[in-house]
């Protein structure tokens, strides 16, 4: 999926979706063509994420793990990849939301499932011993470790392996050694590279032209801010220059993913555009939000892709193709309202102390 910023809108298919009739998506200088209402996104905003996390709990029982989980034949993206995203979208929306409402209880709910489901981290232990050349164990521990849940024995295991040379040399793409060094900060270890040289070699640390986005590029760029700034809770780790460059493209970028009906990564983009430092991007997410909303379906699940259905179903999709997007959109209206109201955490390290920033010898 390729977007341009020179497009007229109402020329491109599917310019004749309802919801994109009620909202002007910006171009690429931040602007549209007619203002976007005040308070579009804070009005729907509340109701998108209590409905998205209601759907979540309803289904809780999918992200449950098999028996058979530590067989080499159990597929990770279908069993613990999802409990992973739980678990870390869970501790964000429960840090960026206000103690005490519904929505911060039952994210922190969520979260204790996951960890159960691991048997409080003993199953992960079992995974680093089976798998010691492998990170997602890691990654996934971290995102509880940073929560403040922590496996005693784990990190036992884990403080040798993370300090060899294999460790430091894993070959991988920039934006995901850039997640392993977040990780590293969540557990309070030394960080096996500088993020800042990290950072250098990814798709959007090289301000790379804008018109050469696309669904891979735009992924990368989404999870580059997240491990950048771990989760949205540090938006002050964004420099300067990256924060204009996606105050900038954003709004095309966005307008683009809607276009071609990629909720999830336009739940990402918005994600990210309440990640930055400084004042929300408010006309973005006035424009983009309502659009996001109507494609919720009533029982509060998003679709990965294409057309939203009409089906009054309880599960009009499978759940495979929407609980990451459906996931995404809490998290992300969690970060917006945060953004938009001034509330909740940021710029705090939380249950772990943070890593530092040099090689590990």
């Amino acid at each position: 999926m390729t977007t341009t910023a020179t497009e007229d809108p109402r020329e491109r298919p599917g310019a004749g979706h309802p919801a994109r009739d009620r909202v002007s998506t910006p171009g690429a200088s931040g602007t549209s063509g007619a203002p976007a209402a005040s308070g579009a996104a804070l009005a729907v905003l509340p109701g998108v994420l209590a409905s998205a996390l209601a759907w979540t709990d309803a289904h809780r029982t999918r992200f449950a793990l098999p028996d058979d989980v530590l067989e080499p034949h159990t597929q990770v993206n279908a069993t613990l990849k999802p409990l992973g995203e739980l678990a870390q979208l869970g501790s964000t929306i429960r840090r960026a939301t206000a103690p005490g409402t519904p929505e911060h209880e039952l994210a922190g709910d969520l979260v204790t499932y996951a960890w159960e489901q691991l048997h409080e981290g003993a199953l992960l232990l079992e995974l680093l011993r089976a798998e010691p050349f492998a990170a997602y164990p890691y990654e996934i521990y971290a995102a509880f470790a940073g929560y403040g849940l922590r496996h005693e024995g784990f990190e036992a295991l884990a403080r040798p392996l993370t300090a060899t040379r294999a460790w430091a040399h894993t070959e991988q793409h920039a934006n995901r050694q850039l997640g392993l060094v977040n990780s590293e900060r969540r557990v309070g270890v030394l960080t096996h590279t500088d993020a800042g040289g990290v950072l250098s070699r990814t798709w959007l640390g090289g301000l790379s032209e804008p018109w050469m986005f696309e669904g891979p590029s735009g992924y990368a760029l989404t999870h580059t801010v997240f491990h950048l700034t771990d989760w949205g809770r540090m938006p002050d780790r964004v420099p300067e220059r990256i924060d204009g460059y996606l105050r900038t493209w954003l709004p095309a970028w966005a307008d683009g993913c809607l276009e071609s009906g990629q909720w999830d990564l336009t739940g990402e983009l918005l994600a990210v555009a309440a990640s930055l430092p400084g004042p929300a991007p408010g006309e973005l997410l006035d424009a983009v939000w309502p659009v996001l909303a109507d494609v919720q379906h009533p029982t509060g699940c998003v679709p990965e892709t294409g057309a939203p259905v009409q089906d009054p179903a309880p599960d009009p999709y499978p759940f495979i193709d929407c609980y990451h997007s459906t996931l995404v959109t809490a998290f992300a209206a969690a970060l917006s309202l945060r953004s938009l109201r001034g509330t909740g955490e940021r710029g705090e390290t939380g249950g772990a102390a943070p890593g530092r920033e040099r090689h590990t010898p």
